[in-house]
């Protein structure tokens, strides 16, 4: 699923499409924070799974223990899909440009994911 939506993304921003570029962006960073709170156990993954929907403070405070275990790029990538989030799906102020600056970001935390999840770090 998050290779697609970069995938996805790839399309859009090769139309210029700043606000479905971005929100693919995002939706491949978040599904990695879920994804990776989940195999770490995370608090966070199991409120998310009793209220049924995860929130931004839920994200966040994930994002917070995530970075404590693989480093700083997990915040990195999140901000800048958060980022895009805001101020390219929702606002759409922001140009292409914007976007492209920041991929490169949410593609090193997907890397990052899909290597913690493959060597089945426990952290």
């Amino acid at each position: 699923m998050i290779k697609s939506l970069l995938s996805e993304s790839e399309v859009y921003i090769s139309k210029s499409d700043v606000v479905q570029a971005s929100e693919k962006l995002y939706k491949a960073a978040e599904e990695c924070i879920k994804l990776l709170a989940k195999h770490f156990k995370l608090g966070e993954a199991e409120i998310a799974e009793e209220r049924g929907r995860w929130t931004v403070t839920l994200l966040e405070r994930a994002v917070e223990t995530l970075t404590g275990k693989l480093g700083v790029d997990v915040r990195i990538g999140w901000d800048a899909a958060n980022y895009l989030h805001v101020w390219g799906f929702h606002e759409a102020k922001i140009e292409i440009e914007g976007v492209k600056a920041r991929k490169p970001a949410i593609e090193k935390l997907v890397k990052l994911a899909e290597e913690a999840l493959s060597r089945k770090i426990n952290g």
